[in-house]
């Protein structure tokens, strides 16, 4: 995990909740186990409703910038290619890696950007309810 221009104190949770198990030549490698989201704050409570989970593969072109948009839910995602430039509302910034692991804001304004000349790929896992939106755009 590369969080970097944000919170050392966050990375350090992070980093240190990352454990390698090796059982009967089975490796488990925990990539992230956390109550907040990487700028910080607090996750929410899960929906009441009917659970749904959603697992999106995104793949971002070189030189794009994604709209501002929020999550209506609680999702983290995996970065399999490329790199990944994170903004939130309050200019915090992440920048994700090959292999990082993003645990995404929820209800707060963001978008991402790969700046980068060549594509990035992400793997995002939402844990939502049945007919709620997982994204929201909104408007500049």
């Amino acid at each position: 995990m590369r969080y970097k221009l944000f919170g050392i104190g966050v990375f350090l949770m992070l980093l240190a909740s990352c454990r390698v198990k090796k059982e009967a030549g089975i490796e488990v490698v925990k990539l992230v186990e956390t109550t907040q989201s990487w700028n910080g704050d607090l996750l929410p409570n899960y929906p009441k409703g009917k659970p749904e989970i959603t697992v999106l593969k995104i793949t971002i072109p070189p030189n794009t910038k994604l709209d501002k948009h929020y999550h209506t839910v609680i999702n983290t995602g995996v970065l399999l290619k490329g790199e990944l430039k994170v903004v939130d509302i309050d200019k915090n910034i992440l920048i994700l890696k090959e292999g990082d692991v993003i645990v995404e804001l929820v209800n707060k304004i963001h978008y991402g950007v790969n700046e980068k000349n060549k594509p990035a790929e992400i793997i995002v896992f939402y844990a939502g309810e049945e007919g709620l939106p997982v994204t929201v755009k909104t408007k500049d």
